[in-house]
């Protein structure tokens, strides 16, 4: 229909998002649609939190300095100790390096025991043990190589790459190989350390990380390791009682 004239009727009743125009004309009425503005809003993913079905709410669950980008942080940090940056990545260096002995160490116990029938905590005094060396020989021993293998440690952690390869293994023609292949500080890679191409591949002789793979595999390496030190605290307290892991079983 023509309409010689038009007014625009608003009120409160048509201010919703279904609002429309009326235009009153002399000879009836038009209705006039506003198309709909479409909204969008960007979801934000909850940070994962240690304690399940909470997802945030003070430092105790949610602390600020945990932004979830470290590999397996779910905001568990009760005492703090993480507010600083520098302390942050010293205390996740030492976490990741204990986690890593401990899971070694869990094995070596099952294994250990089920082989000689020796428990863990009495394998070093058996009389069938092998000790080419005595107790003060082989501590001195292991205070010297591990005093030099951490110290190295620690240089590099404050001075990345400062730490001379082909010095460090001089009885290694292919030293290249135990160089940091992924350029992430405490996950070498390479040839060496990823023989089987877990995270990456060889290409013309160089070590090519796979980025996703990477990180899938940083954060199911930091969860065996945290459950192997709780496993390991576990077997302390078992060894006090005289008791051995696979005794624990009935094995």
């Amino acid at each position: 229909m023509a309409a010689t004239s038009a007014t625009v009727l608003q009120s409160p009743f048509l201010s919703g998002s279904n609002r429309n125009l009326l235009s009153k004309g002399v000879t009836g009425l038009t209705v006039v649609p506003v198309p709909r503005k479409l909204v969008v809003s960007a979801a934000v993913t909850p940070k994962k939190s240690w304690i399940p079905a909470v997802k945030g709410g003070g430092n105790l669950i949610d602390p600020e300095w945990l932004d979830g980008s470290l590999p397996g942080d779910y905001g568990f940090d009760p005492l703090g100790l993480g507010k600083d940056p520098a302390f942050l990545k010293w205390y996740r260096e030492a976490e990741l390096i204990h986690g890593r002995w401990a899971m070694a160490a869990v094995v070596g116990i099952f294994v250990g025991q089920a082989w000689s029938g020796i428990p863990w905590f009495e394998a070093g005094a058996d009389p069938g043990a092998i000790a080419p060396f005595s107790f003060g020989s082989l501590l001195g021993t292991q205070l010297l190589l591990m005093g030099w293998v951490e110290s190295k440690r620690w240089v590099d952690f404050f001075s990345p790459d400062s730490q001379s390869v082909e010095w460090a293994t001089p009885w290694s023609r292919t030293a290249e190989n135990f160089a940091n292949a992924t350029g992430e500080q405490g996950y070498p890679g390479g040839r060496f350390f990823d023989p089987l191409g877990f995270a990456g591949t060889m290409n013309g002789g160089v070590y090519v990380p796979d980025v996703e793979k990477l990180e899938r595999l940083k954060v199911a390496e930091i969860k065996h390791a945290r459950l192997a030190m709780v496993a390991m605290l576990i077997f302390y307290f078992e060894a006090g009682q005289g008791k051995t892991p696979l005794g624990a079983l009935g094995l």
